[in-house]
């Protein structure tokens, strides 16, 4: 127990971990507060009667937010279908294909376009919501 007491000391003396310590912290219990506040005009006990069947697996894999209404229920799930429209479009476009084939530089791009796709995705999910 002494020696885990001191590898956690030796970390925060190290300024790069304990910045990137805090920050996941930090981040974490931001995401949390938000798992909680629920959106304007959406009655929470009528979700959580009907969390039921695929509204039950929804919520789970959502960590319980969708039955919360919160704020951050989406919470990746438009990433990842952005990620995989792209790489389904690597396949399909040419100029996907040859953004593929670059390297780190075309990996680059293509988390940018990414990034880009998700914002329509998140908004056509959030009224689906």
């Amino acid at each position: 127990m002494k020696k885990f007491i001191e590898t956690i000391k030796n970390i925060f003396k190290i300024e790069d971990l304990r910045t990137r310590i805090l920050n996941t912290v930090f981040f974490i219990a931001i995401y949390r507060l938000g798992s909680y506040v629920v959106l304007p005009g959406v009655d929470p006990t009528q979700l959580e009667q009907g969390a039921q069947g695929l509204f039950g697996i929804l919520d789970t894999l959502l960590g319980g937010a969708f039955s919360h209404a919160s704020i951050f229920a989406l919470g990746i799930m438009p990433y990842i279908s952005a990620s995989i429209v792209l790489q389904l479009l690597t396949i399909a476009v040419p100029y996907f294909q040859k953004l593929q084939k670059e390297g780190e530089s075309g990996r680059k791009k293509i988390n940018q376009y990414t990034r880009f796709l998700t914002i329509p995705i998140v908004m056509a999910q959030s009224v689906g919501f």
